[in-house]
Order: C-alpha cells, then structure tokens, then sequence
C-alpha cells in the first residue's frame, strides 16, 4: 500500500514538474514540404535533413533547433527567420535572402552561402568551418569574433 501511493506520489510530481516541449507544427512541415510557401510556420526543432526547399518563401518562420543538414534551400527568402542553433551542416544556400535573420550558435560547416544576403543577419557563435561565402552580403552582419577580418 505504501509503495503503490509513494509511486503514484512520485508520478505526480514528476508531472507537475515536467515542462512542455515545443516541436515542430506537423502541418507546417507537410506545407513546407509539399508547397515550398510557409511564411511564419512554426518548424521548430524540425527534421528537415535532406529536403529541397528551393525557392521556399520561409520569411519569419521559427526554425530554431531545425536539423537542416544536407538541405536545399538554393534561392530561399528566410528574410526575419529564426534559426538559432539549427544545423545546416552541408547546406545549399547559395543566393538565398537571409536578411535580418537569427543565425546565433548555427552550424554552418561546409555549408554553401555564397552570394547569398545576410544583411544585417546574427551570426554569432555560429560555426562557418569550410563555408562558402563568396559574394555573399555581409553588410552589417553580425560575426563571431574569430570570423572578424577575416570574412571580404
């Protein structure tokens, strides 16, 4: 008897405790996906490893913590995005409009940004190890420090 109310006692706590974890709108994703148009979507946390976004209408879309790598998003408008900590390792970017968007502690490794916009993006702690920035619009960007003078 007392094991079974301790046990529900703890189960209960563990509930009350427990906070909710925001994930990704499933129809959001469906509508990236099928339609290439998806302003505003809520795509957080997101598998979207793979995908061929090319051309996608993106802008303001929640993207944080999105897994991106390996994804095509040649041409993409993710103007105002927020992509904090997504990975988009190996990604193809190339003239993409990633003006005023939220770049914080991406992975960028081996990524394709080249002639891309990045107006006024944030780029800090963001990981370009081997990215491609040529041509890209860095006008003020925000870049990690080890990046700063070394970026033309």
């Amino acid at each position: 008897m007392k094991t079974t109310i301790l046990n529900t006692a703890a189960l209960l706590i563990a509930l009350f405790f427990a906070t909710p974890v925001k994930a990704e709108n499933p129809a959001h994703v469906r509508q990236l996906l099928e339609t290439n148009i998806c302003p505003g979507c809520d795509l957080v946390g997101a598998d979207l490893s793979g995908a061929h976004a090319i051309g996608a209408d993106l802008r303001n879309a929640d993207l944080a913590g999105a897994n991106l790598e390996n994804a095509n998003l040649e041409g993409a408008d993710l103007t105002g995005a927020n992509l904090e900590g997504a990975d988009l390792t190996n990604a193809f970017l190339n003239t993409a409009t990633l003006t005023d968007t939220n770049l914080q502690g991406v992975d960028l490794t081996d990524a394709n940004l080249s002639f891309s916009n990045l107006t006024n993006a944030d780029l800090t702690a963001a990981d370009l190890s081997d990215t491609n920035l040529i041509g890209a619009d860095l006008n003020d960007a925000e870049m990690p420090a080890e990046m700063l003078g070394r970026v033309q």
